[in-house]
């Protein structure tokens, strides 16, 4: 197996998503902090490395993923199958939930979170709490008979969502009033190789 160095930002829900299923799998991961908050995403060095300039950036061997939703799906694909489907039906259904984590989640969920962690960025707050609570709500009804996102067992999907809605409560999001997802959290808390990120140490 090549070296996976992940380009990282402790406090970015996205980069955990990375390291959370690598701990999960058992793949060693070189982590490669990078200086968000200093700007350090926007220099040259970092945009020939990443031309979208955002992180995490995933180096295995020679070969770059960027995109924490792409990064997730190429590790699945090549390392642990266990977490993807080979039926088209059943990738098209993990496809749907990362497409949702990618957007709903980000435009609500962690915008929210964002506004508080970083007072600097030009966040509409009232939009990212209003998509946050139709956020949480639609899962809360789809959690509410079922386990898991979809496939009736842990994907990559559970993975990309649940960072920035389990850390909901850091966007002043009513995440406990949402049973359902509250066990959904707890079910993955309680997957083999789980550990946290700041803002969930909580959990332990």
């Amino acid at each position: 197996m090549t070296k996976l160095v992940l380009h990282d930002f402790l406090l970015s829900g996205n980069c955990y998503k990375i390291r959370l299923f690598c701990a999960m799998n058992g793949l060693s991961l070189e982590l490669n902090e990078v200086k968000v908050l200093d700007g350090a995403t926007r220099n040259d060095e970092f945009a020939r490395l990443n031309p979208f300039r955002q992180i995490p950036v995933l180096c295995d061997g020679d070969h770059v993923v960027q995109d924490s939703q792409a990064i997730l799906l190429y590790l699945a694909m090549k390392y642990a199958p266990q977490w993807v489907d080979k039926t088209p039906q059943g990738l098209g259904k993990i496809m749907e939930w990362l497409s949702y984590a990618a957007k709903e989640c980000s435009n609500g969920p962690q915008m929210s979170r964002l506004h508080f962690l970083d007072p600097h960025e030009n966040i509409d707050l009232a939009r990212a709490q209003t998509l946050g609570r139709k956020v949480l709500q639609l899962l809360d009804s789809e959690l509410a008979s079922r386990d898991w996102l979809c496939l009736d067992r842990p994907t990559i999907a559970d993975i990309a969502v649940f960072p920035y809605v389990a850390l909901a409560r850091e966007g002043k999001l009513p995440l406990d009033e949402h049973p359902a997802v509250l066990a959904w959290i707890d079910r993955i808390r309680g997957l083999p190789g789980y550990h946290p990120m700041p803002g969930l140490q909580e959990a332990l």
